[in-house]
């Protein structure tokens, strides 16, 4: 793994040499450490301000917990979080709070890069299927506008023919030469003589 792939990690634990273990082997193993912090709190300061690509958290820790911590940041980063042997329930509430993967104490070097990996892979996926799904619904709010501006020019025109005694076509005409003398959006048009339910008003 070349400098320029390396991923940026930032490890959170709250025993200095454990915490210098763990950082020794991600360097080792070709990531960039980032950031070290001893506790929650420090690390929330730490993923908001260098953006890692991987958090690793120790679950307990003073101040703010690993589990906290990963539901602060698992919307930013990808979170590995370290568990002592039989926490069972500490890992499932890690997983809730978006945890994409999870170590056990003592942390072993076989485990650490599978784990790291995992997270990152797992973590991409999901961003981007979160950005799919903005974008699907940004395509269906532009939509519903566009079908909305339809409607409100149809009932204008509707209006336009009723009070004027135009036909469809000089309406339509009527609404777009209002929309280029005042500089405004045809639907926009549209709506002030629907709201005033007659072209006779002011618009």
């Amino acid at each position: 793994m070349t400098a320029e792939e390396s991923l940026r990690i930032v490890v959170a634990e709250d025993e200095a040499v454990i915490r210098m273990d763990l950082s020794e082997m991600l360097a080792e193993e070709g990531y960039l450490v980032v950031g070290q912090a001893p506790d929650g709190l420090s690390a929330l300061d730490l993923v908001e301000s260098l953006r890692p690509d991987v958090l690793l958290a120790d679950v307990a820790m003073p101040g703010l917990d690993g589990i906290e911590l990963t539901r602060e940041v698992a919307d930013r980063t990808a979170v590995v979080v370290i568990t002592a042997f039989g926490q069972r329930d500490r890992v499932e509430q890690a997983r809730d709070a978006g945890a994409m993967a999870y170590l056990v104490k003592p942390v072993d070097r076989a485990d650490l890069m599978p784990a790291i990996e995992m997270a990152s892979h797992g973590w991409q996926i999901l961003r981007s299927l979160r950005d799919q799904v903005q974008e699907v619904s940004a395509s269906a709010e532009r939509a519903e506008r566009r079908l909305a501006d339809r409607r409100d020019v149809e009932r204008a025109k509707g209006l336009l023919q009723e009070r004027l005694g135009l036909g469809e076509e000089a309406a339509y005409a009527w609404l777009r030469e209002a929309a280029m003398d005042q500089r405004r959006p045809l639907a926009d048009v549209a709506r002030a003589v629907v709201a005033r339910q007659g072209p006779d008003s002011s618009i």
